[in-house]
């Protein structure tokens, strides 16, 4: 169980690129690396593309003044003449900005955290990948949901057999805050319907990619062979990006799945869920009850599985911070995330390779892999909802 004891050997000079007063996701990213005060320290930021506003919010949170820039390639270059410069920044821009501002931090020796989708290609995935290698530097993304305790759970459970062989997976990332159109008009979410900012993609990018990636958490070894991708552009002027998408897979085993992104979800709140059938039994996990996993055995009773209870594997409780009697939420799971990526930094500053060889976090491989499987849908869409072998 985690307390807040400090799992390296000191805190991580962290710096925030984005993530300022108008971000949907500044705060999250905060409270995640936060959480527990052994793992980061926020001691500088460019926290704003409006200097003066970004400035006065840093130091609002604490940040000096004068280690609040007015861009990232000012903290970039400022910070590498400081003895105590970051370590790591996280990247919480809009999506154009990703790759660009990846390549630069790593290029001044710094691991990053950034933002999903990584970038808007496989190739500028590849290249960062190798980049990285050749600095020994951790790129890592934030596929934010990935951390509640509970889907390592159902990881080991399906490598145990409990379930059988795989048959099916059904994956569901949806919400209907973007109903209408007025919704657009929000800065934060401008951006994500104008394909030169958000890439080739709406949902599938900005909130698929969490639903696939714990997909390939809990299945590590199923791959996919093909794909159908459907999607919708239900609100026009969101055109050509999609506010609304239906994805069929055939996996290498032969087993049958499909994923349902929308945002467009009318009345729904964040409704996330992923559910495994085996020829045994089946596994369901929700982000609307994250502290339970359904595991239904053919011809048995339902059980359902609840966070922090003792009869769980040591990795599920190796992850639990508030102990069965109370709710954990999408707070914990940043933080878990986080902190994992502080352990891998770590562990690469000291040369840690069986850390880094063991470490179960979101790297800049699911990275890639969220950025592959946003190319084949797009690609199946635009060939008209055809299947294509995947790529």
């Amino acid at each position: 169980m985690l307390n807040g004891e400090r799992s390296i050997p000191r805190p991580l000079r962290w710096a925030m690129i984005g993530g300022g007063r108008l971000s949907q996701v500044g705060y999250k990213h905060r409270s995640g690396a936060l959480r527990d005060n052994t793992a980061y320290r926020l001691v500088a930021g460019a926290f704003d593309i409006d200097a003066a506003r970004g400035r006065e919010f840093g130091v609002n949170l604490g940040v000096p003044a004068e280690r609040c820039y007015d861009s990232y390639q000012q903290l970039l270059a400022q910070e590498a003449n400081r003895e105590d410069g970051v370590e790591v920044v996280t990247i919480a821009t809009p999506n154009g900005t990703h790759y660009e501002i990846t390549r630069a931090a790593l290029n001044a020796g710094l691991h990053v955290i950034c933002e999903k989708p990584l970038f808007f290609t496989t190739a500028e995935a590849r290249e960062i990948k190798a980049l990285a290698a050749e600095k020994g530097l951790i790129v890592g993304v934030t596929y934010g949901f990935s951390g509640h305790p509970l889907l390592m759970q159902m990881r080991v459970m399906i490598a145990n057999g409990d379930i059988g062989e795989i048959r099916m997976v059904e994956l569901q990332y949806t919400h209907g805050f973007n109903a209408n159109e007025s919704a657009d008009k929000f800065e934060a979410q401008k951006w994500r319907v104008d394909p030169k900012i958000a890439g080739p993609s709406f949902v599938l990018g900005d909130i698929s990619t969490h639903t696939f990636y714990i997909s390939q958490l809990v299945m590590p070894d199923m791959k996919i062979a093909s794909l159908l991708c459907d999607r919708q552009s239900f609100i026009p002027s969101r055109a050509p990006l999609e506010d609304n998408a239906m994805v069929l897979m055939h996996y290498e085993n032969g087993a049958v799945g499909r994923m349902w992104a929308s945002a467009v979800n009318a009345g729904a709140m964040d409704s996330q869920s992923i559910r495994v059938v085996g020829s045994l039994a089946s596994l369901q996990w929700s982000d609307a009850a994250p502290g339970e996993l359904r595991y239904e055995i053919q011809g048995r009773p339902n059980q359902i599985l609840h966070h922090g209870m003792p009869y769980l594997d040591d990795s599920a409780l190796a992850e639990e911070r508030l102990g069965a009697l109370h709710t954990e939420g999408l707070a914990e799971s940043w933080a878990n995330i986080y902190l994992k990526f502080a352990i891998a930094i770590s562990a690469s500053q000291r040369g840690d390779r069986q850390t880094l060889a063991t470490l179960i976090y979101p790297d800049i491989d699911a990275g890639l892999e969220g950025v592959r499987w946003i190319e084949n849908c797009v690609r199946s869409a635009d060939n008209g909802a055809t299947w294509v072998n995947y790529q």
